[in-house]
């Protein structure tokens, strides 16, 4: 597959092809072929990200925007929607937001209700990580295969600069202290649904100047915990980085380039709506109707 590693991603492909074969953000030829439908049950967030704005609108085609907040029986009616619609071509159910998924009751039992009524399909959760550790087993229990985990930095001081605050057991953390005990989470989280036998990819967004020099190691130490892909994925400047700019294409690829040392990395993210269903390779995207730039394919194709 254009983009991967073949001799590493031969390995996770064979034991694994079940799920990553079918799964559009695993697979670049899934990618073109498979639909996902993600669910938006989680408005609630437990970390502050200083690139993040959350919203509901129709038009923004970006993670942690959504058009309304589901109830978990309004999930499962938009599961059997896309089924009807694409039929076997359905193959992931996602919960992505738009806010943090493991924060929000809402997110277990739409997994609940879905996974009774349909057993077959994947179960995908993509999520901060700072609960990941607590939540794992419920996860497990409830049939969820792969987990997608954004992890931006290493080192608590780079970290302090991406994130404001970190909100844990009942408790507001800012600067280093907060994010101390994210990275813990986070690293810990991979390797628990690891050893769970979930398949994790880890997204990273790249934030020129902050994070660059670090990606690399980020990649080495979840390679370690028990990750198999890596998603690098450019910074949309929003909120208090609005006026920092996104890498350019050329960044982008030196440093997929370097972390694919460690994990294989897939180059067709589309940094999709956390309600957002279809075939991602083949789906139009609101902003072609709402008067907003497109940004060009290659750019997140890298």
């Amino acid at each position: 597959m254009r983009g991967l590693k073949e001799e590493r991603w031969g390995e996770v492909g064979s034991k694994f092809a079940h799920l990553t074969s079918v799964h559009p953000c695993y697979s670049e030829r899934a990618h073109f072929k498979f639909a996902r439908v993600h669910l938006p049950v989680a408005p609630k967030c437990n970390i502050q990200c200083r690139f993040c704005t959350r919203s509901l609108n129709k038009c923004e085609y970006r993670p942690g925007v959504a058009g309304c907040i589901d109830t978990p029986e309004q999930a499962l009616k938009r599961v059997e929607d896309a089924a009807k619609k694409f039929g076997d071509g359905l193959r992931v159910v996602g919960i992505a937001g738009p806010g943090e998924p493991l924060f929000n009751e809402a997110t277990f039992e739409a997994f609940r209700l879905v996974r009774e009524r349909f057993p077959d399909l994947i179960l995908c959760v993509a999520s901060n990580g700072l609960l990941l550790p607590d939540t794992v087993g419920a996860l497990s229990e409830l049939g969820v295969r792969t987990v997608t985990v954004t992890i931006n930095a290493v080192s608590p001081e780079t970290a302090a600069k991406i994130y404001a605050w970190v909100r844990y057991g009942g408790e507001t953390l800012r600067g280093v202290e907060g994010v101390r005990l994210l990275l813990k989470k986070q690293y810990e989280g991979v390797r628990l649904a690891t050893e769970n036998g979930m398949l994790v990819k880890i997204n990273t967004v790249l934030i020129p100047e902050i994070n660059d020099k670090e990606v690399e190691e980020i990649a080495k130490r979840v390679k370690e915990a028990g990750a198999i892909l890596m998603n690098v994925i450019p910074l949309i400047p929003l909120h208090e980085f609005k006026d920092r700019r996104p890498p350019t294409c050329e960044e982008l690829r030196e440093v997929r380039q370097k972390a694919s040392k460690y994990l294989p990395q897939f180059r067709l993210c589309r940094q999709c709506r956390a309600d957002a269903v279809g075939i991602p390779g083949v789906e139009v995207h609101e902003w072609e109707r709402c008067g907003s730039p497109a940004v060009a394919s290659e750019y997140f194709h890298g």
